[in-house]
């Protein structure tokens, strides 16, 4: 395993981190998920991302009993805040003082830990003065909860405000955590440059897209039984934008690249986001142990630019850059309001 700096800090993370959004809590029983943080583990993952609102909080508490008689000081653990936790009161949600500081204590009871390294602001909060958030953040820094703040899915925009603000309170903001994989590169235009003029690292989800860059969807045939795209608690949602014929037919064509530098599509498709050197992180989940074998076997490689133009050149038309689309999915106005 690898690891690089997040962002201009200097905390080292392994570069393929383990997540457990959509699995732990919901898609995977608990054994099985402990089995595959145990698989993480074996091959020298050190970086470990959740969130309050995965399963409800209930995948930072499988979390937290899989990680259990771990050295503490051997691991990077992240996790995050803003969206709706507990049964969804109007203070349930966001990024006020309020709910900032109720949601670090909570998830420091699931997760096991007096601290995390880095809690991230889930989203950005229309709702919410910055300047409370900041301070809020500041807050949990100085008082030993967490060791660095990070956002997820900011625009460069709200990026330079929010690390403005965090130089200010003299608290470092040292990361971000976008959707980026050869599908969806909408960080590539605006968020990329500021995060390198800010000293801000990436800690990229859904590499593989949610399992179509491994090739497993095919045009014109019915999902594979058990399935992301079957799940009708919230995967076949997130997965539907890339089940087009034109989209799984250009994956098809990525596979002599793959085969041409010893790698599976899945490896091909996690090695590409590393390729960035932005991304201090690339995130994957798993179901099964078996797949985080097979996943961490893209740290460490490196492709030459030609393969790069050649993957481009495959996908073409079906990679998304618009640089709007980022953090589309953040709601404008919170429950109760």
């Amino acid at each position: 395993m690898d690891f690089r700096y997040l962002g201009n800090s200097g905390l080292k993370v392994s570069e393929i981190s383990y997540g457990n959004w959509l699995t732990h809590g919901s898609q995977v029983e608990n054994e099985q998920a402990k089995a595959c943080v145990k698989a993480a583990l074996e091959a020298g993952i050190t970086t470990f991302d959740t969130a309050d609102t995965y399963a409800n909080t209930a995948a930072e508490t499988v979390l937290g009993e899989a990680l259990e008689g771990q050295r503490r000081e051997s691991l990077e653990i992240l996790t995050k805040v803003y969206w709706p936790t507990g049964p969804g009161g109007p203070n349930d949600v966001g990024l006020s003082r309020k709910h900032i500081h109720e949601s670090v204590n909570a998830s420091l009871k699931r997760l096991k830990t007096d601290y995390v390294d880095v809690y991230q602001a889930h989203r950005f909060d229309t709702e919410t003065p910055l300047e409370e958030t900041m301070e809020a953040f500041a807050d949990v820094v100085r008082q030993g909860k967490a060791l660095y703040i990070g956002t997820s899915e900011w625009t460069a925009d709200q990026l330079r405000e929010g690390h403005r603000l965090a130089r200010e309170l003299r608290v470092p903001l040292i990361s971000n955590q976008p959707r980026y994989n050869m599908l969806w590169r909408v960080i590539e235009a605006e968020v990329v440059p500021a995060s390198e003029e800010l000293g801000i690292g990436q800690v990229v989800f859904s590499p593989i897209a949610q399992g179509v860059l491994t090739g497993k969807y095919k045009a014109g045939q019915q999902p594979p039984e058990g399935s992301r795209a079957t799940d009708a608690k919230g995967g076949a949602n997130m997965i539907g934008r890339w089940l087009k014929d034109d989209v799984l037919n250009r994956v098809q064509e990525l596979q002599p690249i793959a085969d041409e530098v010893g790698l599976s599509l899945s490896q091909l498709a996690v090695v590409w986001v590393l390729q960035n050197q932005n991304v201090s992180s690339a995130i994957i989940g798993a179901s099964r142990p078996e797949q985080v074998i097979e996943n961490v076997k893209a740290s460490g490689v490196k492709l030459e630019d030609a393969l790069l133009k050649r993957i481009d050149e495959v996908l073409g038309s079906a990679i998304e850059s618009d640089p709007a689309k980022t953090a589309q999915d953040a709601p404008q106005t919170r429950p109760g309001s």
